[in-house]
């Protein structure tokens, strides 16, 4: 499978929600394609390189496709999107075509079968509501509805402050339990640092 990509300094996960201010003309046009044909598109996070002009020479290996939920033309003349993460994937390769927009191939990584949320979930929980109180996941209309590890372990890897390398471990992590697990994990480290 070949998806256009679109290198961000940001890391998507499966139903978590991203605004985007769109200016360029290949992003337009990727855009306007994908509007066209009811398509996705990747969102890989940066390495190395930048998120305007020449298409970034590393992004990670590991990613999500984005479906366009709404669009509106913004005060400023630009066009905004709001976007929903849905599939995670592998880069098997990329190109970069004559535009500087990035191809790639991707592999589709499995997801594994989800289970409720338990007593020991409440804390994190408790959390993702609390980060919701934060005007800038409120615009967002996050959080979304919980229903059970694999989207309470999407959304707080996506709003939680994590390092981009951190966020990328997690968004790999095919057991929704073991990616809860992971971000209690960084969740303790930090913790830990805080009061060493």
């Amino acid at each position: 499978m070949t998806l256009p990509l679109f290198p961000l300094d940001t890391v998507l996960f499966p139903g978590c929600l991203l605004d985007l201010q769109i200016f360029e003309a290949r992003y337009l046009d990727m855009i306007s394609r994908c509007m066209k044909q009811g398509g996705g598109f990747g969102v890989v996070c940066i390495l190395e390189g930048e998120q305007v002009g020449k298409a970034p020479p590393v992004v990670a290996s590991v990613g999500c496709e984005a479906l366009i939920r709404d669009f509106v033309q913004q005060e400023n003349g630009l066009l905004g999107i709001r976007v929903e993460g849905v599939r995670r994937f592998r880069l098997e390769q990329t190109e970069v075509q004559k535009d500087q927009l990035m191809v790639g191939d991707v592999h589709w990584l499995p997801e594994l079968a989800d289970s409720a949320l338990s007593e020991r979930d409440d804390d994190l929980l408790a959390l993702l509501q609390a980060l919701g109180e934060h005007p800038m996941v409120a615009a967002l209309d996050m959080p979304r509805a919980v229903d059970g590890c694999q989207s309470l372990a999407n959304q707080l890897g996506y709003l939680l402050p994590f390092m981009e390398e951190d966020k990328l471990d997690l968004l790999a992590i095919d057991s929704p339990q073991l990616r809860l697990e992971a971000i209690q994990n960084l969740l303790d480290r930090i913790q830990g640092e805080l009061f060493a």
